[in-house]
């Protein structure tokens, strides 16, 4: 197996000198990249879990493996990366959860907008089931506005446009097109550190962990 090393990302921890980032997807390719959009994206990034299980944060997954070498998680889930030392290599983390359990205010009640609706469904329409960039979406009234319907975060859904116009005004059940999923208030959105852009695709092995798997 040939791995690549990614030139543009490493960092040192004593006892363990410097790591650079491997990636494994990139294996029988006998060039040297100085980029990576995987390295940038959150297929690198860790979710950390408090003890009980319950999403805290996202991390760089620099900051995962130290976590993990000073004893304070367990790693339950892993990318598909490496990060290499001149002697070890690593894994690099997916889902970590955190030995003890770490406090928090949160926050009253989640924003309701356009931008965390697209993130509650991953940026997949609730109709056909096909993810979109952000510009490619809409958000579309399950019952609607004429209706009375209401906007908000149980009648609000990601649509495609296609699917918007397929529908209309509408039921779902009227125009003859299900919901994939029923729209929820959503206790944790991912946009915290780092930040998550518009149409990242969250990894798969995440979406257990954050009840939508």
């Amino acid at each position: 197996l040939n791995i690549i090393f990614l030139e543009m990302s490493s960092f040192t921890i004593p006892s363990f000198g410097t790591l650079n980032f491997v990636d494994l997807k990139q294996s029988q390719i006998g060039t040297f990249y100085k980029e990576s959009s995987v390295f940038e994206s959150l297929m690198c990034r860790v979710l950390i879990l408090n003890s009980t299980y319950q999403p805290l944060k996202l991390v760089s997954w620099q900051k995962g493996l130290l976590l993990w070498f000073q004893g304070k998680v367990d790693v339950l889930e892993y990318h598909g990366q490496l990060a290499r030392s001149a002697s070890d290599a690593f894994q690099l983390p997916s889902v970590m959860r955190l030995h003890r359990f770490v406090s928090y205010h949160k926050t009253t009640r989640l924003k309701f907008s356009r931008q965390n609706i697209y993130l509650r469904d991953n940026f997949t329409c609730q109709y056909c089931g096909n993810q979109f960039a952000s510009s490619d979406l809409t958000l579309d009234h399950v019952i609607p506005a004429s209706k009375l319907g209401q906007k908000n975060w149980t009648n609000m859904v990601t649509a495609c446009r296609p699917c918007n116009h397929k529908k209309g005004n509408k039921t779902p059940l009227a125009a003859g097109m299900p919901l994939i999923n029923e729209p929820k208030i959503p206790n944790w959105l991912p946009a915290v550190e780092p930040h998550l852009s518009l149409g990242e695709e969250i990894p798969d092995n995440w979406l257990p962990y954050l009840g939508t798997g």
